[in-house]
């Protein structure tokens, strides 16, 4: 039996352990027991000097998951959790004790897996303000309008704002590039 756990790593180096962990792991010939090792991203499009970017984000910064051959308690072999333990820049695991680590949860490993493939499908919008919050419509037809953001949603890259026209207000629906914030 399988079972997913969260490991601990330095910030910004979670390519580096993951890719030194398959390493190792590929050395010592551990691959049935540890099958997968996962740094769980997004993609992300924003726009920048008037230009569309498509860039990778880390959904869980600091963290990376592995997918490893668990006994009948649950428990991980103990030469899985001394290589893992040893590898450069890795750190302790999430939940339990020092040397008994605890595995997710099999809801968080499905939402987690779901976010990680419906991710590589199409880049979400990387929108930098939120609900609430004043904006100026910076381009289409309600160009210099400010208004306050009612929705956004993130799945189209649109965002409704609330904007008064001749006196009343009216919700107007927008990409989220063509507003910005006050």
């Amino acid at each position: 039996m399988k079972k997913w756990f969260v490991l601990r790593v330095q910030s910004n180096k979670e390519d580096k352990v993951r890719k030194a962990l398959e390493e190792c792991i590929k050395v010592r010939g551990l691959e049935n027991k540890v099958s997968k090792v996962l740094v769980p991203t997004e993609k992300v499009s924003e726009i920048k000097g008037g230009k569309k970017r498509i860039s990778e984000r880390k959904v869980f910064p600091g963290y990376i998951m592995a997918e490893v051959e668990v006994d009948e308690q649950g428990n991980m072999p103990s030469d899985v959790w001394f290589l893992i333990r040893e590898t450069p820049g890795s750190g302790d695991f999430l939940g339990g004790e020092r040397t008994k680590p605890v595995p997710m949860a099999t809801y968080e490993v499905e939402k987690m897996l779901s976010e990680v493939e419906k991710g590589e499908d199409r880049p979400k919008a990387k929108i930098h303000f939120k609900e609430g919050e004043r904006v100026r419509v910076k381009e289409g037809p309600f160009e210099n309008f400010e208004g306050i953001v009612e929705e956004i949603m993130e799945g189209t890259g649109r965002v409704r704002i609330i904007i008064t026209i001749f006196g009343r207000a009216t919700p107007v629906e927008l990409e989220y590039w063509q507003v910005e914030t006050v």
